[in-house]
């Protein structure tokens, strides 16, 4: 199976780099605009009994406390999209963290007794913690907590220019760094093309899969704090329709069993049907066919953006095909 060379990986990069910058509708200089924000709800408030504080939490020792999110150290109050999450410090039994309080939507306004906490504030796969202390006496200020935080929204395209349809498209995102084991940090799986994610400002590697056999493509992409870029990857394949007939043009025969092998004779792909329909990266093919004990193949050869039809002739070699048939038997 061919590989990209590391050309192809720089000519990728620079795609979805240049795609970003040419839709300045989509860089937001803030993520209000995000298709997945949801819709404010009520805060909620915490009354219950802080586990570092003596007695019981009583209307008078309650403290306000308002808590803001700021996509970028300069921006405004977020309003939309956030999840805020209140935990004692102490571990429970399972070493865990006990959730004391939590609300959703934009600014959160709990009230918490004196004491220590920490809080964490969620923006989709973004996410920023702080600990908190209320104290029992004074003026408490406004809890601001910056994300840094900035979003992709995925597509891609076979060639130079031909769209691929969204279903036929998954992206998995992970970190950029290569950890002592040699693999990167899955950081979202299965994303769908046109999918808005949330993320921390920086650089992630994304793959790329069109189709289930060997159209795969890797990319790195940075994402901006306080922006929404739209990344469109090139891949280089095509998808084709296999087709066992006995003239050009003809009906395709059924119960025909398929192997698709590389120009090294690896198989790629293997499936029963009269004409199935598949996804291969450029490069040189082989289609065998296999129908009532004969086989029959032709040379192939995918290029990118090209979608078409592959007809393997029913009456190509068909003693030849036979006799290997029977000594395969």
């Amino acid at each position: 199976m061919p590989t990209p060379s590391i050309s192809a990986f720089a000519r990728i990069a620079c795609l979805c780099t240049a795609v970003g910058s040419a839709f300045p509708a989509q860089a937001q200089e803030t993520l209000d605009s995000f298709s997945q924000i949801t819709t404010p709800k009520k805060s909620s408030k915490l009354t219950s009994f802080n586990p570092l504080v003596t007695g019981e939490a009583e209307p008078k020792n309650l403290r306000d406390i308002l808590c803001e999110a700021l996509l970028t150290k300069d921006g405004k109050p977020m309003q939309h999209g956030l999840s805020w999450r209140v935990f004692s410090p102490i571990p429970d039994a399972d070493g865990k963290l006990p959730l004391l309080a939590s609300s959703e939507g934009g600014s959160a306004a709990f009230q918490l007794v004196p004491g220590e906490y920490f809080v964490n504030v969620a923006f989709g796969r973004a996410a920023a913690t702080k600990k908190l202390l209320v104290p029992e006496s004074g003026p408490v200020e406004t809890q601001v907590m910056v994300l840094d935080a900035g979003g992709i929204m995925l597509n891609a395209v076979s060639g130079s220019d031909v769209r691929i349809p969204p279903n036929e498209l998954t992206f998995s995102i992970y970190a950029s760094e290569i950890g002592e084991d040699g693999e990167r940090s899955l950081v979202v799986p299965n994303v769908k093309a046109n999918t808005v994610v949330r993320l921390n400002a920086g650089t992630y590697h994304v793959v790329s899969d069109y189709g289930t056999v060997n159209a795969v493509i890797r990319a790195d992409i940075q994402v901006e704090a306080g922006k929404l870029i739209e990344a469109t990857i090139q891949h280089r394949a095509a998808k084709l329709t296999l087709k066992l007939v006995s003239e050009e043009g003809g009906e395709a025969i059924a119960d025909t069993a398929w192997s698709i092998l590389t120009s090294s004779g690896d198989v790629v792909s293997e499936s029963v049907g009269a004409f199935p329909t598949l996804v291969l990266a450029e490069g040189q093919y082989t289609a065998v066919a296999r129908n009532k004990n004969r086989i029959y193949q032709r040379d192939f050869t995918v290029t990118a953006g090209q979608n078409t039809d592959v007809e393997v002739m029913l009456t190509e070699n068909a003693d030849q095909q036979a006799q290997i048939a029977t000594e395969a038997d």
